[in-house]
């Protein structure tokens, strides 16, 4: 069961952002995290890679430094990129990002670098963090869900982005 959320939650989510979910839930069977615990991120992420691509991703297809998706940072003299960090998933046009994560997510705080470094990108507006419903008996998706919920509420922390999808699988 695909479960998701749009944040903030004062803002409808966006048309792609729907249609991200819809990639999802496209391939909820395949992914859920409670019938099919044994998935990596990198499971996941290749399982929804045709549905991404057809609604305008570019989506890393192995770990091969050309097969990645390196998003600028910092431009240093001549406009040379001088940092730039990896992606899952990019849609330009959209200025929309997407990480898959799994068990790493919550018990690493990987979902924590996958929001500061989309903030930190160039022509990033929307970011998506997929995350596991269930991993080993932690309740991954609420966990992240209430850090949001509290970053938000909280009002204490402005973020450069429009929006956060938090997709849980």
């Amino acid at each position: 069961m695909i479960n998701w959320t749009y944040f903030p939650q004062s803002k409808q989510a966006t048309p792609m952002a729907r249609k991200v979910v819809n990639v999802f839930e496209a391939i909820s069977d395949s992914i859920d995290s409670q019938t099919n615990n044994g998935l990596v991120s990198n499971d996941v992420l290749h399982l929804s890679a045709n549905g991404l691509e057809s609604i305008g991703f570019k989506v890393e297809r192995g770990k091969k430094k050309a097969d990645k998706i390196h998003i600028p940072v910092l431009f240093g003299r001549n406009g040379k990129v001088e940092k730039s960090f990896e992606a899952d998933a990019l849609n330009v046009d959209e200025k929309f990002v997407i990480e898959v994560e799994a068990g790493r997510a919550v018990t690493n705080y990987q979902f924590l670098k996958d929001l500061f470094q989309a903030t930190m990108m160039n022509d990033v507006d929307y970011l998506c963090i997929a995350v596991r419903n269930i991993y080993r008996n932690s309740k991954d998706f609420e966990k992240v869900l209430a850090f949001f919920d509290t970053l938000y509420k909280s009002n204490r922390v402005t973020l450069p982005l429009k929006g956060i999808l938090i997709i849980g699988y």
